[in-house]
Protein backbone atom coordinates (compact mmCIF):
# COMPACT_ATOMS: atom_id res chain seq x y z
CA UNK A 1 0.00 0.00 0.00
CA UNK A 2 2.01 2.75 -1.23
CA UNK A 3 -0.31 6.06 0.05
CA UNK A 4 -3.08 7.17 2.01
CA UNK A 5 -5.91 9.37 1.30
CA UNK A 6 -6.56 12.43 3.98
CA UNK A 7 -9.85 14.40 3.56
CA UNK A 8 -10.64 17.46 5.37
CA UNK A 9 -12.50 17.55 8.28
CA UNK A 10 -15.93 18.29 6.10
CA UNK A 11 -14.94 15.11 3.85
CA UNK A 12 -13.30 17.13 0.80
CA UNK A 13 -10.23 14.96 -0.22
CA UNK A 14 -7.20 17.18 0.44
CA UNK A 15 -3.88 14.82 -0.58
CA UNK A 16 -2.50 11.68 -0.47
CA UNK A 17 0.70 10.99 2.61
CA UNK A 18 2.73 8.22 3.25
CA UNK A 19 1.41 5.03 5.13
CA UNK A 20 4.51 6.59 7.75
CA UNK A 21 3.02 10.20 7.98
CA UNK A 22 -0.64 8.98 8.33
CA UNK A 23 0.74 7.06 11.31
CA UNK A 24 2.30 10.46 12.59
CA UNK A 25 -0.90 11.86 12.10
CA UNK A 26 -2.95 8.91 13.73
CA UNK A 27 -0.71 8.93 17.45
CA UNK A 28 -0.47 13.24 17.25
CA UNK A 29 -4.13 13.11 17.22
CA UNK A 30 -4.69 15.39 13.93
CA UNK A 31 -6.97 12.36 12.62
CA UNK A 32 -8.97 9.80 12.76
CA UNK A 33 -9.32 6.12 10.49
CA UNK A 34 -12.36 6.83 8.34
CA UNK A 35 -11.58 3.47 6.70
CA UNK A 36 -8.41 0.86 6.75
CA UNK A 37 -7.36 -2.11 5.37
CA UNK A 38 -9.15 -5.47 6.65
CA UNK A 39 -7.50 -7.33 9.20
CA UNK A 40 -3.73 -5.20 9.31
CA UNK A 41 -2.60 -3.39 11.90
CA UNK A 42 -0.04 -1.00 12.91
CA UNK A 43 0.44 -1.52 16.59
CA UNK A 44 -2.82 -0.14 18.17
CA UNK A 45 -3.91 1.37 15.10
CA UNK A 46 -5.84 -0.33 12.09
CA UNK A 47 -3.67 0.58 9.23
CA UNK A 48 -5.40 3.14 7.34
CA UNK A 49 -6.49 3.57 3.67
CA UNK A 50 -8.58 6.85 4.34
CA UNK A 51 -7.83 9.37 7.11
CA UNK A 52 -9.96 12.67 8.23
CA UNK A 53 -8.74 15.69 9.75
CA UNK A 54 -10.40 16.31 13.22
CA UNK A 55 -10.24 19.92 12.84
CA UNK A 56 -11.09 21.64 9.47
CA UNK A 57 -8.18 22.88 7.61
CA UNK A 58 -8.45 25.80 5.09
CA UNK A 59 -7.06 25.44 1.54
CA UNK A 60 -7.13 29.32 -0.22
CA UNK A 61 -4.50 27.86 -2.53
CA UNK A 62 -6.61 25.73 -3.79
CA UNK A 63 -9.85 28.24 -4.69
CA UNK A 64 -7.31 30.83 -6.27
CA UNK A 65 -7.63 31.57 -9.62
CA UNK A 66 -4.87 33.59 -10.01
CA UNK A 67 -2.41 31.11 -9.14
CA UNK A 68 -1.11 27.81 -11.66
CA UNK A 69 -0.13 24.44 -9.80
CA UNK A 70 3.24 23.91 -9.45
CA UNK A 71 5.59 22.52 -12.49
CA UNK A 72 7.07 19.41 -12.15
CA UNK A 73 8.33 16.87 -14.06
CA UNK A 74 5.32 14.68 -12.90
CA UNK A 75 3.04 17.28 -13.59
CA UNK A 76 4.04 17.45 -17.20
CA UNK A 77 3.88 13.77 -18.27
CA UNK A 78 0.52 13.68 -16.42
CA UNK A 79 -0.74 16.65 -18.14
CA UNK A 80 0.67 15.33 -21.60
CA UNK A 81 0.36 11.84 -21.59
CA UNK A 82 2.71 10.84 -24.22
CA UNK A 83 5.69 12.51 -25.72
CA UNK A 84 5.12 15.41 -27.79
CA UNK A 85 6.89 14.46 -30.55
CA UNK A 86 6.12 10.98 -31.70
CA UNK A 87 3.47 10.28 -29.40
CA UNK A 88 5.08 7.30 -27.54
CA UNK A 89 5.44 6.68 -23.71
CA UNK A 90 7.10 9.98 -21.81
CA UNK A 91 10.46 9.08 -19.98
CA UNK A 92 10.96 12.53 -19.52
CA UNK A 93 10.58 16.47 -19.97
CA UNK A 94 11.81 18.42 -22.84
CA UNK A 95 12.09 22.22 -23.03
CA UNK A 96 10.86 23.41 -26.35
CA UNK A 97 12.98 26.89 -26.07
CA UNK A 98 16.31 25.35 -24.47
CA UNK A 99 17.67 26.46 -21.09
CA UNK A 100 20.40 27.35 -22.83
CA UNK A 101 18.82 29.75 -25.10
CA UNK A 102 16.74 31.15 -22.43
CA UNK A 103 13.97 28.96 -21.87
CA UNK A 104 12.44 28.56 -18.98
CA UNK A 105 11.33 25.77 -16.46
CA UNK A 106 7.38 26.85 -16.84
CA UNK A 107 4.88 25.43 -18.30
CA UNK A 108 4.32 26.93 -21.57
CA UNK A 109 8.31 25.63 -22.31
CA UNK A 110 7.92 22.23 -20.80
CA UNK A 111 6.56 18.75 -22.93
CA UNK A 112 6.85 15.54 -22.01
CA UNK A 113 9.06 13.89 -24.55
CA UNK A 114 10.58 10.28 -25.09
CA UNK A 115 14.57 10.07 -24.27
CA UNK A 116 14.87 9.18 -27.97
CA UNK A 117 13.05 12.33 -29.28
CA UNK A 118 14.25 14.22 -26.46
CA UNK A 119 18.35 13.32 -27.17
CA UNK A 120 17.58 13.83 -31.34
CA UNK A 121 16.31 17.36 -30.27
CA UNK A 122 18.86 18.20 -28.18
CA UNK A 123 19.64 21.67 -27.57
CA UNK A 124 17.46 22.80 -30.50
CA UNK A 125 14.02 24.21 -31.23
CA UNK A 126 12.01 21.95 -33.06
CA UNK A 127 11.98 23.86 -36.03
CA UNK A 128 15.83 23.40 -35.97
CA UNK A 129 15.78 20.02 -35.44
CA UNK A 130 13.06 19.36 -38.15
CA UNK A 131 10.40 17.75 -35.63
CA UNK A 132 6.86 18.27 -35.37
CA UNK A 133 5.35 19.35 -31.97
CA UNK A 134 2.03 17.26 -31.93
CA UNK A 135 0.67 19.03 -28.04
CA UNK A 136 0.36 22.62 -27.66
CA UNK A 137 1.76 23.57 -23.94
CA UNK A 138 -0.42 24.90 -21.54
CA UNK A 139 -1.29 25.54 -17.84
CA UNK A 140 -3.79 23.28 -16.64
CA UNK A 141 -6.20 25.03 -14.45
CA UNK A 142 -6.63 24.10 -10.35
CA UNK A 143 -9.08 21.24 -10.73
CA UNK A 144 -6.47 19.30 -12.57
CA UNK A 145 -4.25 17.16 -10.43
CA UNK A 146 -0.90 15.20 -11.28
CA UNK A 147 -1.63 11.24 -10.41
CA UNK A 148 -0.23 10.24 -7.03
Amino acid sequence: MADVLVLNAGYEPLHRVSVRHAIHMLVRGVAVVEESVVGRTFGPYPLPRVLRLVRYVTMRWRYRRDHAPACTKAGVRARDGRCAYCGGPADTVDHVLPRSRGGASSWLNLVAACNTCNARKADRTPQEAGMELHLVPHIPDLSWRPAA
